[in-house]
Order: structure tokens, then C-alpha cells, then sequence
């Protein structure tokens, strides 16, 4: 029996006790007048039988599955030659996987080795073994859980707290589950941010300006040491997502004042979902799009404008360099990619603002546009300065159209027609492809990612500071 089909028997039996005991509650009801003489409702009674049978199966479904592969890993390698036994861990590792391809039919004991016959006899026993006893297992704690329960409903036994406090702890589990998950992004992070300024100094990563983290294999090669200053990335990454800032910003928040404020009924349901429509294209889309059509168009127009400066001794114009790789393109496109999200976060946050608060500026004597300007836009500022810190986010994030239209060159400029890179970019390129992984030039990804980490930690705490400052509280 396969692991799925085991699962949806273990939820059919949680189903089907959980409308036994909502049975059997009812019967123990009628002698004594009916429900209202319970200690608490039949679905509590039902979802607690119905708990006691899903609950303790699946913790058994999944310790059977996370220890059942480490266990017999275990028994078979003391089949193992006395040789093989004293292998260094990676090559002990190998040799476990040739004899599971053994076991499951890929390859020959005689390619491995007649001496491993007995550990793949072993490992085919107990892997048999293993899939015959976890169905047994996990039915037997299904009838138990059931049974147990069956005999906790009676009239006096208030089942409502045991329920409640069960649901409580899944909650409890579940909103921990997000904090240990960043915490342990943030460890390994930093673990291997330490690993890597070890090897390169901090105020050289910090305060350098020139990246190149080519790491020669041999110290006569060229490049053999690497150059890994990251203001270049920073410079480019605050260059594009300020472009796509300046683009996305003015056209989300009027698009959506328009909308919660101007616009009929029929053109909201038409407008607005056309406009959502923007978030659900694939970025990759977008790059293709930046790099086939908006960068070759701000290359010719640029080439076209120098050779009017040319042509009428302008100076500035005549010496015009547009690279066919720009901040301007990746910006322009990336700032186009979330306009959806400053325009949905503030419409909701906009007609959110109560209606009592345009009415009394109505009978002040207060036109729309003051109302907008003085009432409904200071109270809907914090939603707002939400709505443009998580658009600034995905500037930040965003890789796929950089790399497409801006390029991989890590210039230290802050001219929107040069080509640039990003922080993101960066950490893709360097984990790609085969190097170690304690060298320094893998190693930067993870500083780079710590850095990225601490910028959008400053985002989220300035963020904080407007909203605390502009809140206001209203009945």
C-alpha cells in the first residue's frame, strides 16, 4: 500500500468516525431529554472522536516515514564487508546508493560486488518489511483512537475544551512554524555570510567598489583573486527599482483613486480587473518583452536623438551613449510588472476609509478633490506606504527582468541608460554552475543575501515609522 492510499483511508476513517460520534451522541441524548441535557454540542463529540482517530495515525504516517529510511539504512550497512564499513562517509554514501539501485532492479550484483550480496538481501527483506507493517500500524491507531473516543462521549464529559484546546495548539504550531523558518533562513545566512568574511574582509565587501568574484583555480592563472566590492550591485538595485518606484507609484495610487473615488460601478468592474490582470503575468514574460521591444526602442531613440544633437552642435545630445542593456529598459517594464501592487493594496485601503468621514467634509462645504486630498488620503496613508513598501520589495527581488534587459555588468553608475545588475542577479550567477562551496566567490551569495536581507529589514522599519506617526484612530 502506497503512502497516498494510506492517507486517504486514514481521512475517510477520520470522516466516518466523526459521524459516529456525532451517532452516538445523539442516541446517549434521547434517554435524557434530549441535546440540550449534553455537556456540549454532538459536533464537538464528533470532531473529538473524529481527532482522536486522524491525529495520533498521522504523527505515526509521518515519524514511520521520516525514521524508516535512516533505520534501515543503519541495519544494512552492518551487512556491509568489514571493508567497506571503515569508508570515509561520502564514499560509504555512494556504496549505499549502488546497493538501493541493486535492491529496486538497476544494475547487477555482479557490477557491484558478489561480497554485497547479503546487504541487498537485507535491504529488500526490510524495505518489504517496512511497507507491509506501516498500513498495520497506522490502522491499528485508527481503530484504538476511535474506540477511545467512542467511550469518552457520555453526557457528562464536556468535550468542547479537549476540541478547543487541540485547535488551539495546531494554531500555535502553525504560526511557529513561520517564525523558526525565517529564523532559520537568517542562521544559515549568517553562518555562511561569517564563512565568507573570513575569507574577504568586511569593509572590503562593504566599502568596495568593483566586482568581480572570478576566483582562478590555480594562483598563476588570471583573476586569481577576485574583486568583491558590492556598492556597484547596491547602486543598481536602488537605480532600477527607483525607476520602476517612479513609474509604478504615481500611476497605482492615481489609478486607484480613480477607481474607489471617480469611477461608475460598470468601469470599476471593467478596470479593475484588467488592471490586476498585470500581476498575474510570469515575470519572464516581462523580460522577454523589456529585452525584445523596450530595449531596442530606447536604443533607437537614443541613437536617433544623438545624431540630431550632431547635427545642430549640441554637446550633451552629440556625446549620448544608450547601452542595448539599461537600467531604463528593466526599470521601465519592472515598474509596469507592479503597478498592480500599489493600485489594489490602495483601493482597498482607500474605501476602507468610512463614508462618514467624506460626509461630514461634504457638509463642510468641501469639494471631492479636498476631500481626497485632506480626509481620505491622510487616513488611508498607512495602507498606502504598505502598499508601496511591499511594490518596493518586489523591485528589489525581481531578477528575471534585469538579467534580461539590464545585463550582468556590474558598473558603478548611476546613468539609466548604462547596463547594470542587481543584488539578486548577482546571488543566481554565482550559485550556477560548478565551483566549491566554501569558496569565496559561492560563499558571496549568502553575504550578498544577508545584505539584501538587511536592506528590506530598513524598508520595513522606516515603513513602521510613517504608519505609527500618520495613524489615526477612528470610531
Amino acid at each position: 500500500m502506497n503512502l497516498s492510499t494510506l492517507l486517504l483511508i486514514t481521512f475517510v476513517a477520520s470522516a466516518g468516525a466523526y459521524f459516529i460520534g456525532y451517532t452516538r451522541s445523539q442516541q446517549i441524548a434521547k434517554p435524557i431529554g434530549g441535546v440540550r441535557h449534553l455537556a456540549t454540542l454532538p459536533s464537538y463529540y464528533a470532531s473529538m472522536m473524529s481527532i482522536w482517530a486522524l491525529v495520533p495515525a498521522l504523527i505515526a504516517v509521518v515519524l514511520w516515514s521520516v525514521l524508516d529510511g535512516s533505520i534501515i539504512s543503519s541495519l544494512v550497512k552492518g551487512a556491509l564487508p568489514t571493508e567497506a564499513k571503515q569508508m570515509s562517509q561520502e564514499n560509504l554514501g555512494l556504496l549505499m546508493s549502488q546497493v538501493e539501485n541493486v535492491a529496486i532492479g538497476i544494475g547487477s550484483i555482479e557490477t557491484l560486488g558478489i561480497e554485497y550480496q547479503p546487504a541487498v538481501e537485507r535491504l529488500k527483506s526490510l524495505t518489504l518489511v517496512s511497507k507491509q507493517s506501516m498500513p498495520v500500524l497506522v490502522i491499528v491507531i485508527l481503530i484504538i483512537g476511535m474506540l477511545l473516543g467512542f467511550r469518552a462521549i457520555s453526557p457528562h464529559y464536556n468535550a468542547r475544551y479537549a476540541v478547543e484546546k487541540i485547535f488551539n495548539v495546531t494554531l500555535f504550531v502553525c504560526s511557529s512554524i513561520a517564525i523558526f523558518t525565517t529564523f532559520g533562513i537568517v542562521f544559515s545566512v549568517l553562518l555562511e555570510s561569517l564563512a565568507f568574511f573570513q575569507k574577504v574582509p568586511f569593509f572590503d565587501f562593504v566599502l568596495g567598489t568593483h566586482w568581480s568574484p572570478q576566483i582562478a583555480i590555480r594562483a598563476d592563472q588570471a583573476g586569481a583573486s577576485g574583486s568583491f566590492g558590492v556598492i556597484p550591485l547596491i547602486v543598481g538595485t536602488l537605480l532600477i527599482s527607483f525607476i520602476a518606484l517612479l513609474i509604478a507609484v504615481p500611476v497605482g495610487l492615481m489609478s486607484a483613486v480613480y477607481l474607489s473615488e471617480y469611477a461608475s460601478r460598470r468601469v470599476r468592474g471593467i478596470v479593475k480587473p484588467a488592471l490586476e490582470i498585470l500581476a498575474g503575468v510570469p515575470t519572464v514574460v516581462y523580460g522577454f518583452f523589456a529585452a525584445l521591444t523596450v530595449a531596442p526602442a530606447i536604443r533607437r531613440y537614443g541613437d536617433a536623438l544623438r545624431d540630431w544633437g550632431a547635427e545642430r552642435d549640441i554637446e550633451f545630445l552629440a556625446n549620448l551613449a544608450v547601452s542595448s542593456e539599461s537600467a531604463l529598459a528593466a526599470g521601465l517594464v519592472m515598474g509596469v510588472m507592479i503597478i498592480p501592487f500599489v493600485s489594489s493594496l490602495s483601493d482597498d485601503v482607500i474605501n476602507a476609509v468610512p463614508q462618514s468621514l467624506r460626509d461630514g467634509s461634504y457638509g463642510l462645504g468641501a469639494t471631492q478633490s479636498e476631500t481626497i486630498k485632506k480626509v481620505v488620503f491622510p487616513a488611508a496613508l498607512p495602507g498606502i506606504v504598505g502598499g508601496v513598501l511591499l511594490a518596493a520589495s518586489r523591485a528589489i527581488g525581481e531578477t528575471m527582468i534585469v538579467v534580461m534587459a539590464a545585463g550582468l555588468a556590474a558598473n558603478l553608475t548611476v546613468n539609466p541608460l548604462e547596463a547594470v545588475t542587481t543584488v539578486t542577479v548577482q546571488i543566481v550567477t554565482l550559485l550556477v554552475g560548478d565551483q566549491e562551496f566554501d569558496s569565496a566567490k559561492t560563499l558571496a551569495a549568502f553575504a550578498l543575501g544577508l545584505f539584501l536581507f538587511v536592506i528590506t529589514l530598513a524598508l520595513n522599519v522606516v515603513a513602521l515609522k510613517v504608519v505609527k506617526k500618520y495613524r489615526e484612530q477612528y470610531d
